[in-house]
């Protein structure tokens, strides 16, 4: 699993896209994020990788011009409207996404290059249409454009996904988070949709699951769990073992990311 201390999920509410992510039309804001904290930008930490994926989710809608819709993990945080333009983009990352703790391999910069690369949380009241993530997410790799592997799987994995969370009497949201959170206390809500290429085609299907950090009875709240050659077949026990019941399945396990974004191995 490539290591990420955080995971940019934009909703495009599409099921497919070009090859890679940023060459699409409506790539504005890879393009800027990559810029700025891709290899040689100036927002660049080789100890804090961020990926960044589209996701089939649909965008919610916005009254004050072109936006994006972003979730966060691990963050477990959703933005309605996540601007486009690089200053305003650039705001957006140094109060939600930098690391809050810098390596120790930073101690040999000045403080004031080591302040630079750290979370600015005062900035975070710029973007007042944010809220926690309170649902499960599952994300299934359905990059079709990329690997036509996952372009098989994803959709049957989605469908099956579904399924067995309504089973199991989850509701599966399919509308664009509001200002509120879902009330749990009616049941249990979950999301479930395709991304783009996650990496290990040779791993398809592969399954990125997160479990907010509001459910703290779950022995894996605020944590993310990858699974790799998820067949239709294993999705009932996916469902049971790990998101029901809290387990890791550790034939299906490539990686996970624990609360505050550190690696987690079995």
């Amino acid at each position: 699993m490539p290591a990420h201390a955080e995971q940019i999920l934009l909703s495009t509410g599409r099921d497919d896209w070009s090859s890679k992510i940023e060459d699409e039309p409506q790539g504005l804001a890879v393009r800027e994020i990559k810029k700025l904290m891709g290899r040689g930008g100036k927002m660049s930490d080789p100890y804090h990788n961020v990926m960044i994926t589209n996701s089939s989710f649909a965008a919610s809608p916005s009254d004050s011009g072109p936006a994006s819709s972003a979730f966060l993990f691990p963050s477990f945080k959703y933005v309605s409207e996540l601007p486009t333009s690089p200053a305003e983009l650039e705001s957006f990352l140094r109060g939600f996404v930098l690391p809050k703790k810098l390596h120790s391999a930073h101690s040999v910069l000045s403080p004031d290059l080591q302040h630079n690369m750290l979370r600015q949380p005062e900035l975070q009241s710029q973007f007042p249409a944010v809220r926690p993530v309170d649902e499960i997410l599952v994300l299934i790799c359905g990059h079709g454009s990329r690997d036509s592997r996952c372009g098989t799987l994803g959709p049957l994995l989605r469908d099956e996904f579904s399924d067995q969370l309504s089973a199991q009497s989850f509701s599966v949201l399919s509308s664009p988070p509001t200002s509120s959170s879902p009330d749990s206390s009616i049941s249990p809500s979950a999301r479930v949709g395709v991304i783009s290429h996650i990496g290990g085609h040779k791993f398809a299907g592969n399954v990125i699951i997160y479990i907010p950090p509001s459910m703290t009875g779950h022995a894996l709240a605020g944590r993310g769990i990858w699974y790799g050659r998820v067949g239709p077949e294993n999705v009932e026990g996916i469902v049971r073992e790990t998101i029901v019941g809290g387990k890791v399945i550790q034939d299906l396990f490539r990686g996970g990311v624990g609360k505050g974004g550190n690696v987690m191995r079995l």
